[in-house]
């Protein structure tokens, strides 16, 4: 019953919260998301947008420790690893149930990964799953008895425990999936520190404190997440008090709330790369000439300083450097060379075809991306080049882009946060990773020594070598300049200054199991 208040005390406060000076409810946290979630199914997503809300909902077998990209045990609360790194034991933590009242067991954990990864599974057309290439290489789950799950892989993985960690390895209800089939996203059942209560389109997503969650009940009563796409709009209501939270507030605004004592700024640099994918398949990209000119066109120094008001640093490459022990130190950014991309641009005998450039009006860690796409459309049109911007809200977009660019635009703007330096490379720049592959290799890039760079790397278990390898991979990729690479950011949120124990975290997820809201 307690749970239907909230949702209907959450239902109450939203129908006024366009009214100024509008107040959030005593502990209920309201936060104010980029876009509407496209589904509430850890294992159908890919959106940062949506992991946010997700690891509220689930667990997973581990997790990432407060304040780091280190793995912890969560759902399992201890393993063991294999000599040959190719089988590992998990123990599971007894007694916990998914929030529909079904148990968590061995049972449970492998349905979800037959689910996913086998597509004879009866509920494997519960997906589609995207990043299934994560668990590639499991070929079996094992039950050993209720509290015991074994995994099988093909070869050693050195970042399964990390993958395991990401939503994608967060553990639903089997018992839901088989109620809902293809509706599970939108009735979803985890057993995380607060449960689902309501979903109404374009306005809220609704969760209440799961009062027997294993690793203690929050204290906050409820969550509620606002989908907001227009950042003014969110700035608005923060001001107002419609928000507690806020993420991703745009630069120029950050200042206006570091100014008010009645509001908290949070910020801090994570995994974050914001690139261009250029379509190699179709000119005038597919020569690596013009891709080397569009990175040399665009003044990403002006972007990161001007548009971004220093919130971000300019992109050297495919890999972050908050990566450090993995990241390419020795790489230099394309300079702003206009001249040298006019040079270019002779040389692929670009014949001033016009290219078509998917850009966004939103979307997880796109930063300003209308503004970022006409300033990017500037620096090409200045050394030559005829752009034509076509905008798309961020679900829309990622409609368009992640089926890949052949036939329908020459580049697009993109995002991606990861939780390792295998997860981007691996998933949109091996040969393998085409999206009629089930990947999200939009631009169709492909190099044999790259494929063989990221085949080795993440078999390797001495981090040193894999480092080697990594670091190789990113000198080849940013000559061969499949993307035009421009801007690492620092992640940021706002909160009111009574909201408590609110942090931000490398992996840019949203974790309010510990949030208080004292009134």
């Amino acid at each position: 019953m307690k749970r239907f208040l909230a949702a209907a005390f959450a239902s109450a406060f939203l129908a006024f919260a366009p009214q100024v000076q509008a107040q959030t409810p005593p502990n209920v946290l309201v936060v104010g998301q980029i876009a509407e979630p496209k589904s509430l199914d850890p294992h159908a997503v890919t959106a940062v947008n949506d992991f946010r809300i997700l690891v509220n909902l689930y667990d997973g077998l581990v997790r990432y420790k407060d304040g780091t990209l280190e793995v912890e045990p969560s759902l399992a609360e201890s393993w063991t690893i294999s000599e040959d790194g190719k089988t590992y034991t998990f123990k599971l933590r007894e007694g916990i149930k998914f929030h529909d009242g079904s148990p968590f067991n061995a049972e449970a954990v492998k349905f979800n990964f037959d689910r996913m990864l086998n597509e004879e599974n009866p509920y494997h057309d519960t997906g589609p799953f995207p990043l299934a290439f994560f668990f590639s290489t499991v070929e079996d789950v094992v039950v050993d008895n209720e509290t015991t799950v074994t995994f099988n892989l093909s070869a050693p993985y050195a970042p399964f425990l990390s993958n395991l960690a990401y939503p994608t390895g967060l553990i639903v209800s089997p018992e839901a999936v088989k109620q809902y089939g293809k509706d599970f996203g939108r009735n979803p059942s985890g057993t995380g520190a607060y449960k689902f209560a309501e979903w109404e389109a374009n306005a809220k997503v609704v969760a209440v404190k799961n009062e027997d969650y294993w690793d203690g009940a929050p204290d906050l009563e409820a969550l509620i997440y606002r989908p907001i796409t227009d950042a003014n709009t969110r700035i608005a209501e923060m001001l107002s008090g419609g928000l507690d939270v806020m993420v991703e507030v745009p630069p120029d605004s950050l200042q206006q709330f570091k100014d008010d004592s009645t509001f908290k700024v949070l910020e801090q640099a994570g995994p974050h790369v914001w690139f261009l994918i250029l379509n190699t398949r179709e000119a005038p990209f597919d020569v690596k000439a013009a891709r080397q000119a569009a990175n040399y066109a665009i003044n990403k120094k002006a972007l990161v300083e001007n548009i971004l008001q220093g919130t971000a640093d300019v992109a050297a490459g495919p890999t972050p450097p908050a990566f450090a022990w993995a990241y390419n130190e020795s790489l230099e950014p394309y300079p702003y060379d206009p001249e040298k991309a006019k040079e270019l641009l002779k040389e692929a005998e670009y014949a001033g075809q016009e290219v078509t450039f998917y850009v966004t009006e939103g979307g997880s860690g796109m930063l300003d991306p209308v503004a970022m796409g006409t300033a990017i459309q500037a620096d090409l049109q200045a050394v030559g080049m005829k752009v034509k911007i076509e905008t798309y809200e961020w679900n829309t977009f990622l409609g368009k882009v992640n089926p890949g660019l052949q036939g329908k635009a020459s580049m697009a703007e993109m995002a991606w946060m990861t939780n390792d330096p295998d997860t981007l490379p691996f998933l949109a720049l091996r040969t393998e990773a085409m999206p009629e592959q089930g990947g999200f290799n939009s631009g169709y890039y492909s190099n044999a020594k790259v494929d063989e760079l990221l085949e080795n790397a993440r078999e390797e278990t001495n981090q040193e070598e894999r480092a080697r390898l990594y670091k190789e991979m990113q000198e080849i990729v940013q000559e061969d300049a499949p993307w035009v690479f421009v801007a690492n950011w620092k992640q940021n949120a706002v909160t009111k200054a009574s909201v408590e124990d609110f942090k931000l975290q490398p992996s840019f997820f949203l974790m309010l199991q510990d949030v208080k809201k004292p009134q």
